[in-house]
Parts: C-alpha cells; sequence; structure tokens
C-alpha cells in the first residue's frame, strides 16, 4: 500500500486542537518578552531580517529557529522557547526569516546562516543550534555548514524534501525534484566530529518517524555523534513545550550540548 504523504505531512489536520495550542503559544511569547525583552539585533536588510536575543551569560548561545513549513509564523510566537535555558544561565535568540512563497526554502537558508553567524559576532562564542520542523531541517543545514555550530538539536525535523513536492504545501514552496534534492541535509555529506541530536514525538507521523531516524542513521554512519529520540505522548505540536521548563529533560540536554 503505498503511502499517502499529503496525510503523512499534514500536522494541522493530526492534531486537530492546533489553534489553541499555537495562540497559547503566541500568548506565552507576549508574556516572557513583556517580562524579560529582549534585544533585537539585526541580520540582513529585510523587515523579518531580525532575531531577538534573550541574554543570560556569556558563553555559548542557543539559536531556536521556528516552523511552519518555510510558509508560516514567526520569532513573535516563541520567545518563551528562551525561558527555560535562561533559567539555566543560557543566551537565547530567536529569529524571523522571510516566508515561501515571497523567497525560495534555499533562501531561508541562507537568511538562517546570515542570523546565525550575526549571533556569533554578538557573543564572539559558539552557537547551538535548535529547531522545529522546518526549524529542525534549518538547523541540520546550519550544522552542515557553520564552522561555528559545533552541535544541533533538531525537534520534529524535515530532513528529506523529496516527499513534500507532490503534497499541497508545495505550492508555497515551489520545490521541484533536483531543488528538493539539494536542499535535503540527508543527502549531505555528515558534518564529521560535530554533534546531531533528532527527537520527534512519539505521536508523530511515521514519516516524520522515519526522517529523524534517518538522518540519525546516515550522519552517524559518517562521523557525527547522533542521538535519536522519540518522546512519549508529544506529538508535533506539543513536543516543544518542554524548551519553557528549566527542569526538562530537553532543557537539560540542551544545556548539556552548551557546555561541551
Amino acid at each position: 500500500m503505498s503511502l499517502d504523504l499529503e496525510a503523512e505531512y499534514n500536522n494541522r489536520a493530526r492534531v486537530p486542537e492546533h489553534p489553541a495550542i499555537i495562540a497559547g503559544w503566541a500568548k506565552d511569547a507576549a508574556a516572557y518578552r513583556e517580562a524579560r525583552p529582549p534585544r533585537v539585533v539585526r541580520y540582513g536588510d529585510g523587515e523579518r531580517h531580525t532575531f531577538d536575543l534573550f541574554e543570560a551569560g556569556a558563553g555559548p548561545a542557543v539559536m531556536f529557529i521556528h516552523g511552519g513549513y518555510w510558509q508560516a509564523l514567526d520569532k513573535s510566537f516563541f520567545s518563551h522557547m528562551a525561558a527555560g535555558l535562561n533559567a539555566l544561565g543560557v543566551s537565547v535568540t530567536v529569529p524571523s526569516y522571510d516566508l515561501c512563497p515571497n523567497v525560495r526554502v534555499g533562501d531561508i537558508v541562507e537568511q538562517t546562516r546570515a542570523a546565525c553567524t550575526a549571533l556569533h559576532r554578538e557573543t564572539n562564542a559558539p552557537v547551538i543550534v535548535s529547531g522545529h520542523s522546518a526549524g529542525g531541517h534549518l538547523a541540520a543545514c546550519l550544522l552542515a555548514t557553520e564552522a561555528h555550530v559545533p552541535a544541533a538539536y533538531a525537534i520534529s525535523g524535515l530532513f528529506e524534501l523529496a516527499p513534500l513536492v507532490p503534497t499541497s504545501l508545495n505550492t508555497a514552496l515551489r520545490l521541484d525534484d533536483a531543488e528538493a534534492e539539494a536542499l535535503s541535509p540527508l543527502t549531505w555529506p555528515g558534518p564529521e566530529g560535530k554533534i546531531l541530536d533528532a527527537v520527534v514525538g512519539a505521536d508523530e507521523s511515521s514519516e516524520y518517524l522515519r526522517q529523524s531516524a534517518a538522518i540519525v542513521e546516515a550522519w552517524g554512519a559518517e562521523g557525527v555523534a547522533t542521538r535519536y529520540e522519540a518522546i512519549a505522548g508529544a506529538n508535533h505540536f506539543t513536543i516543544i513545550a518542554p524548551l519553557a521548563d528549566a527542569r526538562s529533560a530537553m532543557c537539560a540536554r540542551i544545556f548539556e550540548l552548551v557546555k561541551r
């Protein structure tokens, strides 16, 4: 039986309560920004080319890259994703970037590279990249290309873009087969000597589980210290909640990556 790729990748249909979850993100993010105003840093010329830097001490910072299939949301929904690590003394930045169809996925990769370089300049320290969904894809891209990124923590990431080409998601992405292949970190050489955690909600689709397991296997065979984890009871939207809790296992693991 062939896989229904439309169903596999339609996370909003899989989680009917997603509107309330996303509304909760916006509310919690606004409250965190009010309580702890970030420093806004510009990394490019565009309106969306800024990141919010929630400073909490010197040393390596974490960049959290939001998801939305490269075509939705912005940094204002995710400020509270800095809360857990901030409480542990780690600075966190949350960037915005341009969205498809106004730009292409490859343009977004370049924008996040620019944001990462700007953060490295601000902190004069390595950057640990984390990202959710499309942000997990971008985190893997940065791990593979940026010398100042020693580790990535990809949450529900997309590492192979070819399965998206025949779905309705591609209306905005406009990927052709060659572009999808070129922008798939799964097909890139693994960044030997670096660290990649690929975690995914145990309640997510089989394709999301497969994608995280696949990059762990492929890059692990090429000298990357990889780790796969399916988090029990988590779906595509609830999986990032532990980032707001300094006592969570997720924050503890990212803190460990920072301290390395």
